[in-house]
């Protein structure tokens, strides 16, 4: 189904280069707001760690957000130093493959999607053809946008858990 993530994960840090090379990811672009950092604004604890360990691997990352507030993202960008992107108009494809060309990276299917939103990051992903990680927001707070759309998304994660037995 269209709106079923490939990957339905905790957190950023369940992400392993064993998962990522058994998938034959090279790659990852990620969402800042409730997949990085929280409504205040805090790195989920023990991302820096995580980034680092991957980019020792050859993991290359990117930072895709739809958020017009670009101090976040930058800062965010700057703790992980990952180049990045705000006002992305997610789940767009545009900016999806722009990413691509950056990474340098012929084939989308070797870059995963990673984000707590299944109507931008899920979405996205797949009109990319690209992977797609979808995650636990770290907050239950959401901005009003998202708040709108959240009942309906974890309405599609209980019927995902449902469909792959609970994982």
């Amino acid at each position: 189904m269209l709106v079923y993530p490939d990957k339905y994960l905790n957190n950023v840090k369940e992400i392993t280069i064993d998962f990522l090379r058994k998938n034959d990811i090279k790659a990852l672009i990620l969402d800042v707001d409730n997949t990085l950092i929280n409504f205040d604004k805090e790195l989920l604890e023990g991302t820096s760690l995580w980034c680092e360990n991957l980019k020792k691997e050859g993991i290359k990352f990117y930072i895709l957000s739809n958020t017009n507030k670009e101090e976040k993202v930058q800062k965010v960008s700057k703790e992980l130093n990952i180049p990045y992107m705000n006002f992305a108009k997610k789940p767009l494809r545009g900016n999806f493959m722009k990413v691509q060309k950056i990474l340098g990276i012929e084939n989308p299917k070797e870059i995963a999607v990673v984000g707590d939103q299944i109507f931008t990051d899920v979405l996205g992903a797949r009109f990319s053809s690209m992977y797609s990680i979808l995650t636990k927001p770290i907050d239950k707070r959401d901005i009003f946008m998202t708040k709108v759309k959240r009942p309906l998304e974890n309405l599609i994660v209980k019927r995902y858990l449902k469909k792959n037995g609970g994982k």
